[in-house]
């Protein structure tokens, strides 16, 4: 069964999960045919195998500190800081610290509303 998601005009909170971030998950908070909103948790150590998005994608950090390895190189992700990625990039995550992540993908490919028209 799935999980209920929030509708449009209905707030979404993506504060820092502080105290409760060791207990909680990744979770999607949102998907449209268009754009697809995910808040990723990780632990300190855990780590997200290199693999790519069909469309653009940002990171945002919402707490801790991660390493995003691509291509072009390494960058680390503090809180409050946000990276942008091309459709199609190949990444790799590591966790530094415990961390959580807001992740918004622009949905391509044999999912999107484009491949119907």
């Amino acid at each position: 069964m799935s999980l209920p998601h929030p509708g449009p005009c209905e707030p979404i909170d993506v504060r820092p999960l502080g105290a409760r971030l060791g207990d909680s998950s990744s979770t999607a908070l949102f998907r449209t045919d268009d754009v697809e909103v995910m808040r990723l948790v990780l632990p300190r150590g855990k780590t997200v195998p290199e693999h790519h998005v069909e469309g653009e994608m940002t990171l945002q950090c919402l707490e801790g500190v991660v390493e995003v390895r691509t291509g072009d190189g390494t960058q680390q992700l503090q809180a409050g800081e946000m990276l942008y990625l091309y459709g199609r990039t190949p990444y790799s995550i590591a966790a530094l610290d415990d961390a959580s992540l807001l992740m918004t993908m622009l949905r391509k490919g044999e999912n999107s509303k484009d491949d119907d028209d």
